[in-house]
């Protein structure tokens, strides 16, 4: 664990202990303060320039990108706020000091066509020798899960044979992003899919040692740089490659296998929309689903109509909400 050291160091850590003992994530702020205590050593900063025009030169010089200057800006008000109720501080030096304009990452999303197309175009490429097959279907089948259980992509990867219940048709996963473990059923389709791989694992391999349910090589499971080439080559099959694109300050990105997490969301929504139903109301479970923390986060997707929804995709990113 980092800890701080300029001359600030005390009251910094005295901030983030009082955020702690009150349930916040120390992940959570701790890297900004640890950043405003190494531009302290690295100006040599006294305790009689913490004025105004000290911190506007923080704000020119800390980092290149505006989301992370705003983030260490709004770290820093709190904690000066803090030290004014504490009366170490007569007042907080960052109150008039404005944020930088964002910049914002606007995601692509897969349709509910390109997503077929993907999965078409991967399963081509499975080369069908003894030596290869059993691979390829595993990356194959990381993919599949990705577009049609929304998972990220070291869920599928971590899953070993016993996490997947074949009597009712589920997976376990386990140390997710945010320490969470759910139990998820499997669509029909890819039942189908984990079934056949399965199948053609005990013909091919009897043996087989492999404690992953995606068996890689020597005993260890498929990585994710495997599923990113194979990923990548399946989007230039099918036209779908394109490079990230800045236009003002918004940035939009290219295909990723994370692409297929938004969609998966963003297209189920929809088919709850076009049966009737309530996507509001679906929400808690989605949430649960995807392994979100808060059924709130999963909501930020109700604000795109679909994949190609730009006016959409970007009010869900200006939501800066921890969706992925």
């Amino acid at each position: 664990m980092k800890h701080f050291e300029s001359f600030m160091a005390s009251q910094l850590q005295e901030y983030a202990s009082y955020r702690r003992a009150l349930g916040y994530a120390q992940k959570g702020i701790k890297p900004s303060l640890l950043a405003f205590d190494r531009y302290l050593i690295q100006e040599n900063a006294t305790r009689d320039q913490l004025q105004p025009a000290f911190f506007l030169q923080l704000r020119a010089k800390i980092s290149d990108h505006p989301n992370t200057v705003n983030r260490i800006l709004s770290a820093l008000r709190s904690f000066f706020q803090f030290l004014v109720r504490r009366r170490i501080c007569e007042d907080n030096p960052l109150k008039d000091i404005p944020p930088l304009p964002e910049r914002y990452f606007v995601p692509f999303v897969f349709s509910l066509e390109q997503t077929d197309l993907l999965l078409e175009a991967v399963c081509n490429n499975i080369r069908k020798s003894e030596k290869h097959l059993l691979f390829d279907m595993a990356i194959y089948l990381a993919i599949v899960m990705l577009a049609r259980c929304g998972m990220r992509i070291n869920e599928p990867l971590r899953l070993h044979c016993h996490h997947y219940r074949a009597d009712e048709g589920s997976v376990y996963i386990q140390r997710t992003k945010f320490r969470k473990n759910r139990l998820i059923p499997l669509p029909i389709a890819v039942l189908a899919e984990v079934e056949n791989y399965r199948a053609a694992r005990q013909v091919l391999c009897p043996g087989d040692q492999n404690p992953y349910l995606l068996a890689g090589r020597r005993l260890g499971p498929i990585k994710d740089y495997h599923i990113r080439a194979v990923f990548h080559q399946a989007v230039k099959d099918i036209g779908l490659s394109r490079p990230k694109q800045t236009i003002g300050n918004i940035t939009f990105g290219k295909p990723i296998p994370h692409s297929l997490r938004h969609g998966f969301a963003i297209n189920t929504l929809n088919q709850i929309k076009a049966r009737g139903k309530s996507p509001q109301q679906a929400l808690p479970v989605l949430a649960t689903y995807m392994g979100h923390r808060k059924y709130q986060y999963t909501g930020a997707y109700l604000k795109v109509k679909d994949a190609k929804d730009i006016p959409g995709l970007i009010a869900f990113t200006k939501s800066q909400l921890d969706v992925i």
